[in-house]
């Protein structure tokens, strides 16, 4: 008989609990899940599997407001939503899984080189940023005689390679600080700028608001543009044969959006209420990590139909 614990699903389950009773869900549901994530293939246990929905559910809460508890049916509902199969990858290479890198590699090695070069400016530059995210994702690094992966944060909110793309934009940022700091200091150098403070449930929700506003506010092509390249996780070149457009025009075009929203961001928030420092602050990650940064869920928001005046309009951009 399926069953599954009494409490909101963010307490810790004893250590005896099986898979299902560590997500808080039904074993038919569990079954489910794990059917879905194929996390099998990727030789990650059941155990393994509950343990990194339990996971993924207490980091965002489920994605309900702290005040509300979490019903059996929204529990399921976010699962059902996670990038199950990324997920489950994800999880099974932080843990070392051979099969799983494998895979991993072939499905996102020459996507990331891509994107790290972007991010850099050049090929070499970007093929060293993206060698130095392979040795960090592998887990080359340890942590108190353990290694450790950053792929073991990974909640499967958002798309795999957008959560990517972030860790490289940041990486990006920490190498340039570095590079900065060997550099001749001036007098204005010395002036650090205060340490970000972790944001409020208050100013959470203020983002969780602004965010769907200035959403909502786009055009019809440009929420699908940014839905399928960001949370699809299109290649600029796929994006490029379904709209007839070149590869630049896509990128020019995407560039273009996530300066927008940024800047419209920054003006909502403090039309309701938020200093320009405080929104600064909250907005300091990269734009397209919005998925990962905002507990909303951003498919409502961008869902739209297939633009098809953006090919027309290709010739202005």
């Amino acid at each position: 008989m399926d069953s599954a614990p009494a409490q909101d699903g963010l307490g810790e389950a004893p250590p005896s609990a099986s898979p299902a009773e560590r997500a808080g869900i039904p074993a038919s549901a569990f079954a489910e899940l794990w059917t879905l994530a194929e996390a099998g293939a990727c030789e990650l246990s059941e155990v393994e599997f509950g343990l990194a929905l339990a996971a993924s559910g207490a980091r965002c809460r489920f994605g309900v407001p702290p005040a509300e508890t979490v019903s059996p049916d929204r529990r399921m509902a976010f699962y059902r939503a996670l990038h199950l199969k990324e997920l489950a990858l994800a999880q099974a290479c932080a843990l070392g899984r051979d099969i799983a890198w494998r895979r991993f590699l072939e499905s996102y090695r020459s996507a990331l080189t891509q994107a790290a070069t972007g991010i850099a400016g050049s090929s070499a530059l970007g093929e060293d940023l993206a060698g130095a995210l392979y040795a960090e994702l592998y887990g080359l690094k340890e942590r108190n005689g353990e290694r450790h992966s950053p792929l073991a944060g990974y909640s499967g909110r958002g798309s795999l390679m957008g959560w990517l793309r972030a860790i490289l934009a940041q990486r990006h940022v920490d190498r340039h600080r570095r590079t900065h700091r060997e550099s001749p200091l001036g007098d204005a150098d010395f002036a650090a700028p205060p340490a970000a403070t972790p944001a409020s449930p208050a100013e959470l929700t203020q983002l969780n608001q602004s965010v769907g506003r200035t959403l909502g506010r786009l055009q019809a092509e440009d929420r699908l543009l940014l839905a399928s390249y960001f949370l699809d996780g299109r290649t600029l070149l796929e994006l490029a044969r379904l709209l007839r457009v070149h590869e630049a025009t896509v990128s020019r075009r995407l560039k273009r959006l996530t300066g927008e929203i940024r800047k419209s961001l920054l003006k909502d928030l403090q039309a309701h209420g938020m200093s320009r420092r405080a929104a600064e602050e909250r907005l300091g990650a990269d734009p397209r990590d919005l998925d990962l940064n905002f507990d909303l869920n951003l498919r409502n928001i961008l869902q739209t139909s297939p633009p098809t005046a953006f090919s027309q309009q290709a010739g202005k951009t």
